[in-house]
């Protein structure tokens, strides 16, 4: 099979399309034939080194964990599911190797969740990762109805999902992003605010009594001014920056697979309830320049390949 490989930690340059043994279907595996292949921040991070001793990965690799597909193989104990059948899903595994940038993917059965009419290959492939993550923030936050909640980084990936869920549940929604992007979240349910300086004030001035929840989905110094916008008793919730649990008593986030989870979020962005915002779509041959896109940093919205 075809597939985009990396063989020694480093930058983009150590990408390479190549022939590469297909996978084989372990007991509780799929083998899914990749349509579209989201990708995400953490494959660049793992390919750099960024992660090792967090996440083990074997040499050569494939990169990517979000995929839609059809389901070519089945295991011997995956009654859930036939071949033929179009699925999506987080498939991440304890050691990267396998990845979904590849005509072949091996998906654990626990991953995986059947991609409903109505929802394209690309937004299905577009949406684990990142939809799981903003998903289960606000639920570890306990985002609900009536809330003032603030989401840093609200115009990226991640964030424009958490801006529709927590919309969904009832909250009254700030979102930091960059000017062009403020007509983008007003479209999603969110009253934009642009980050840096002024960002206190500016937040204040919407919501004077301080913020129930500060969901980051950016880290670096993003939670400097928590202090100044957390509203007494109120949460903190980061998928990047540990303060939030250590300075804060709040949650950090690393996202799990769960398919009835992403189930519920197919079905939202099937019935037109969660908008998919996808940036761009690369071919399978032009895989290295996605990533390259995507870190440059200045994405909105996912990034996809198609195989």
């Amino acid at each position: 099979m075809k597939a985009l490989v990396y063989s020694d930690f480093g930058g983009n340059d150590r990408f390479e399309l190549t022939e590469r043994e297909e996978p084989h279907v372990g007991p509780d595996t799929l083998v899914v034939r990749v349509v579209a292949a989201g990708i995400n921040p953490v494959d660049y991070k793992i390919r750099e080194g960024y992660l090792r001793g967090l996440i083990d990965t074997q040499l050569p690799a494939v990169p990517g964990w979000d995929v839609a597909g059809i389901v070519e193989k089945t295991g011997l104990d995956t009654p859930e599911f036939a071949v033929g059948d179009p699925v999506l899903a987080y498939a991440r595994a304890d050691v990267v190797g396998h990845g979904s940038v590849a005509e072949l993917m091996p998906v654990p059965v626990r991953a995986a969740t059947r991609k409903p009419d109505g929802l394209s290959f690309e937004a299905a492939a577009a949406l684990p990762l990142a939809g799981l993550t903003a998903l289960q923030t606000l639920e570890r936050a306990a985002v609900g109805a009536g809330q003032n909640v603030l989401i840093h980084g609200a115009a990226g990936g991640v964030g424009s999902f958490g801006v529709q869920l927590a919309r969904l549940r009832g909250a009254r929604v700030v979102g930091t992003a960059s000017e062009r992007n403020h007509a983008y979240l007003r479209e999603l349910g969110a009253e934009p605010v642009v980050y840096g300086d002024g960002l206190v004030d500016a937040a204040r001035a919407l919501v004077p009594s301080g913020f129930d929840v500060i969901v980051d989905f950016v880290g670096g110094s993003t939670l400097d001014t928590t202090r100044e916008l957390l509203a007494p008793g109120g949460v903190v919730a980061s998928i990047a920056d540990s303060r939030a649990r250590t300075e804060f008593g709040g949650h950090y986030i690393w996202v799990r697979p769960d398919a009835a989870q992403l189930g519920e979020l197919a079905q939202l962005a099937a019935a037109g309830d969660l908008r998919v915002e996808i940036a761009s779509t690369y071919p399978l041959d032009e895989a290295a320049a996605a990533y390259a896109e995507l870190e440059e940093g200045h994405t909105r919205g996912k990034i996809v390949v198609t195989v």
